[in-house]
């Protein structure tokens, strides 16, 4: 498997802008069932929680390590030639339970460059029911040591990746997530791998010719445990 990859982009001014106020973006069921089943198959036959042998599977690859609509947001965020996965973690966990602590994974860096993604892939349905992963907007700007962020509980605006099968969510990589609490019986699937920068920053995604970076809306939805205006300021220099 080449080990970068390009497309064109799918993101405009506002997708992009959209990702830098809130850290992450949800694609709801760009893969296809019969991916979605093979997946499911093979993280039960092989190693179910470090299955990184699945992407030297083709059919893996062009449907989701390349899908054209996770690959092309990528693309707009990343740059040119981007890198792909060479590792493959499934958050493989038995419900019902209670919820993980808040966390962000190892290596992750603050500021206002965009070098990494963190994705997840869910190769089945997550209810709320299942304890889906639970992210809080914006805190990929919020620093915080893990020995102080596994004392908070539940956090007013946080976000549930409730999706359908098939579904790829992008994240920067420092944001603040954990699994959610769970209440039914099942099996939960949760793929994760990483994307990263090998280019430039530059705008060459899709331009929006009525797009005005001089007046575009940069403020954050509110809450976002903040300074006044920070987020703003914080979200401006990112996009740009």
């Amino acid at each position: 498997m080449r080990k970068t990859y390009d497309c064109p982009p799918t993101l405009d001014d506002e997708g992009v802008l959209a990702f830098c106020k809130k850290g992450f973006l949800t694609l709801e069921g760009v893969v296809d069932d019969e991916t979605n089943r093979r997946t499911n198959e093979f993280v039960e036959e092989h190693d179910g929680t470090e299955p990184t042998k699945i992407l030297s599977e083709d059919w893996v690859v062009d449907a989701v390590i390349k899908n054209p609509q996770a690959a092309g947001a990528i693309r707009a965020l990343l740059g040119k030639d981007f890198g792909l996965p060479i590792l493959m973690s499934n958050h493989r966990v038995h419900t019902p339970g209670p919820a993980q602590e808040w966390h962000v994974d190892g290596g992750a860096k603050f500021g206002p460059q965009l070098e990494y993604l963190q994705v997840f892939y869910l190769p089945q349905e997550c209810t709320r029911e299942m304890g889906p992963t639970e992210l809080l907007p914006g805190s990929h700007f919020l620093f915080s040591h893990r020995d102080a962020m596994k004392q908070i509980g539940r956090v007013r605006g946080s976000y549930y990746a409730v999706a359908p099968a098939g579904s790829i969510i992008l994240t920067h990589y420092g944001i603040w997530h954990r699994r959610s609490e769970s209440s039914v019986r099942s099996l939960r699937n949760n793929l994760k791998y990483n994307y990263w920068r090998r280019s430039a920053p530059t705008r060459d995604w899709l331009i929006n010719a009525d797009f005005d970076v001089a007046t575009a809306d940069y403020s954050s939805p509110e809450p976002t445990y903040r300074q006044q205006f920070r987020d703003a300021y914080d979200t401006a220099e990112m996009y740009f």
